[in-house]
């Protein structure tokens, strides 16, 4: 099995390094979407391979013009519960992906355990689906993100952190808070009504319905 998640990660860095060119109908969304935060987790050191990853060359948003002016009408309505967006991640470039399917397949590194993945198996990382050799992120209208209070700019309890690779992460886990599940129920209700549909095993994972690239996944470095 080790000798077969090799063999995979090496195909997918050989195809991982073919840039594309960044294409017009992209924007960095914070020039688009009014106050939203950023904490661009993969382009520092605070995610759950411990280093920037491959091809996040600046902490920026990058999404399609669709997501984007979705996201700003999400934004708006939150504003008015004195609520607003942080952003963990968006456009993911594939070479990104095909870092993080190295990183799994190393299971002597196991740095980020505690934080990340306490209770579970590194080598189960692909068979439970936690690392893909694709993800929709790299189509462009894919995002992570959590709520944050407008006047304090603390983040909100949605009961279990970012990329926490757990079934409390899930939306539907009954084991949070009442606050926090009502805190999820917020973010998800607020972004399906503004045409982005969400994921069943992430709190923070939302992809634009109808979005433009369906079957593109783009390679063009985040600067």
């Amino acid at each position: 099995m080790r000798a077969l998640l090799l063999s995979f990660v090496v195909a997918l860095a050989a195809c991982a390094h073919a840039e594309t060119p960044r294409p017009e109908g992209f924007v960095d969304a914070a020039a688009v979407v009014p106050g939203l935060r950023l904490e661009m987790r993969y382009a520092g050191a605070h995610n759950f391979v411990g280093r920037r990853i491959d091809g996040y060359e600046a902490p920026v948003c990058i999404l399609t013009r669709e997501a984007a002016d979705a996201l700003t009408g999400a934004q708006a309505e939150l504003a008015s519960l004195g609520l607003g967006l942080k952003v963990y991640d968006c456009y993911r470039p594939q070479r990104a992906v095909a870092d993080f399917a190295r990183w799994a397949a190393d299971l002597s590194d196991q740095s980020t355990k505690a934080e990340f993945y306490p209770n579970v198996d590194k080598s189960r990382l692909f068979e439970l689906g936690y690392i893909a050799e694709r993800s929709g992120h790299s189509r462009g209208s894919t995002l992570d993100l959590t709520l944050v209070n407008l006047a304090t700019g603390a983040e909100l309890d949605m009961g279990s952190p970012f990329d926490l690779f757990d079934a409390r992460s899930w939306p539907s886990d009954e084991t949070v808070s009442p606050t926090a599940r009502a805190n999820r129920m917020t973010l998800a209700r607020v972004m399906q009504q503004h045409g982005f549909r969400p994921l069943r095993e992430e709190w923070w994972h939302f992809t634009l319905v109808g979005e433009p690239y369906p079957q593109t996944y783009f390679d063009f470095p985040v600067r």
